[in-house]
């Protein structure tokens, strides 16, 4: 059933700047990071949008005002502390190559403060609502062509219900994995009760060294220029500017979204039907992720209406750090991640085996990062800036991933009910997480027109009962 929600709910009642605890010397330090080319690859993708709800029956304005709010900017302060480059901004200065990271004394981060009135059952559950009512939740990034935030927080009351926190994040600084980094070290902080000077644990303290990253052919620069040939549409090629290729907020009218569950008895199934029907003497990788991203592939192939001889192309990010070599900290703060790619004609997801065909082209998508993690790394951009050209081609891309631990993220008031990845509104994409449960399942977001939610969720369905 589709679930209808009325927009324009929310009211904002302030926005602030919250700036790195001045009772350190630490935030009187001028901080600066260079991009390495993880980053630079990154530099026009759209910045990632994440909402974390917390259901809190007793969130009644006074409490919020009074205690939860004050809360979390004491320890948003504290936590800006052990990450000044995200307090700070992205920056292109004239005298330099290519843009930096810079934190000075006084910088801080953007906090809007709301109130919804929408119904938080709704926008905090799986079934299908609209998605346009999700994206007043989170703020923008006010970026320009020389000066960027690199992220934006917004946290949100739902009177007697709960409140939620929003989370804009600059992708040429920031991976998944490093956002959930911070969102992580600012609730252990939080729920620790705000002391000062707190440490973090190893795995939520930073590495900041980018000496690790080894680029002996200036991958940085060969990604820079390529996005500067390509935004410029060639009129101005030494054009510098660090606005995204879409900077845009609007979503389709008749766009929805909802949340499916596979369960780790349903992946064991699905598994299962793959190595019955493909041939057992190729070894096939079936990780969780692989099977998953198969299935909802398949489903979503199916459910699009359109030519059976479109192309389909896949892509995810893989995180590089324990690919690298040597290895880098798995606590290493950037961007680390290759975009894979595969393409494939639809017809061949449209029978009996178009499951055990896409999972068999996804395991050879991760047995190729395996052979050598950075080949063909100079063609990583121009194979996106293909797809960005080309018209009539399905995407199917992955945002989030289920090893993050997005419902791990408690500030003292329980786990998350729902964490939403908003940015795969923009088309093309779902998000992935790992149970909410802790089962071991994997949860997966989509934003589709209703129409096509409605026959994605039949095949979704159909398909598991069929196992």
């Amino acid at each position: 059933m589709f679930a209808m929600a009325s927009l324009d709910t929310v009211k904002v009642a302030e926005t602030t700047r919250v700036t790195p605890s001045s009772d350190s010397p630490k935030s009187a330090t001028e901080f600066s990071l260079p991009l390495t080319f993880f980053d630079t690859f990154c530099l026009k993708f759209h910045p990632v949008e994440r909402i974390f709800f917390y259901q809190l029956n007793d969130s009644t304005p006074e409490y919020f005002n009074s205690v939860i709010l004050p809360k979390l900017k004491h320890s948003l302060s504290l936590t800006l502390l052990h990450f000044l480059p995200l307090a700070g901004n992205l920056r292109w200065p004239s005298n330099s190559p290519k843009p930096i990271i810079m934190y000075t004394p006084n910088d801080g981060v953007s906090v809007t403060v709301a109130e919804s009135n929408s119904n938080f059952s709704l926008v905090s559950g799986n079934e299908i609502h609209e998605a346009l009512e999700l994206h007043s939740l989170v703020p923008q990034l006010m970026v320009t062509d020389d000066v960027a935030p690199i992220i934006a927080l917004q946290i949100t009351l739902f009177p007697s219900h709960g409140f939620c926190i929003g989370i804009t994040a600059h992708h040429t600084v920031l991976d998944g994995k490093s956002s959930t980094m911070f969102i992580k070290s600012w609730a252990y902080l939080c729920k620790q009760g705000n002391i000062e000077n707190s440490s973090l644990p190893q795995e939520l303290t930073p590495f900041y060294d980018r000496s690790v990253i080894k680029d002996t052919s200036r991958l940085d620069l060969l990604y820079l220029n390529q996005w500067i040939a390509f935004t410029s549409l060639g009129l101005d090629p030494n054009r510098r500017s660090l606005m995204i290729i879409q900077n845009t907020r609007d979503v389709p009218d008749d766009l929805v979204r909802a949340t499916f569950d596979l369960t780790r008895e349903d992946i064991k199934k699905l598994r299962e039907k793959v190595l019955s029907e493909l041939d057992k003497a190729k070894p096939l990788h079936l990780s969780s992720f692989v099977v998953t991203l198969a299935y909802v592939s398949t489903c979503l192939i199916k459910a699009r209406d359109g030519e059976s001889e479109r192309a389909v192309c896949w892509g995810f990010a893989a995180d590089c750090r324990s690919r690298l070599d040597p290895p880098i900290p798995e606590n290493y703060f950037g961007n680390c991640i290759i975009g894979p790619f595969a393409e494939a004609k639809a017809r061949k997801f449209m029978d009996g085996n178009g499951f055990p065909f896409a999972a068999a082209l996804v395991s050879d998508m991760f047995k190729e990062l395996e052979k050598e993690i950075l080949g063909e790394a100079e063609k990583q951009v121009t194979k996106i800036l293909n797809l960005i050209k080309e018209t009539g081609k399905q995407m199917i891309c992955v945002s989030g991933s289920p090893r993050f631990g997005v419902y791990e993220v408690d500030f003292g008031w329980g786990k998350p009910r729902k964490v939403e990845i908003i940015s795969i509104d923009r088309g093309g994409a779902i998000s992935l997480a790992e149970s909410r449960d802790g089962s071991r399942g994997i949860e997966i977001g989509l934003a589709l027109q209703k129409h096509e939610m409605e026959i994605f969720t039949s095949f979704f369905l159909d398909g598991l009962r069929d196992l």
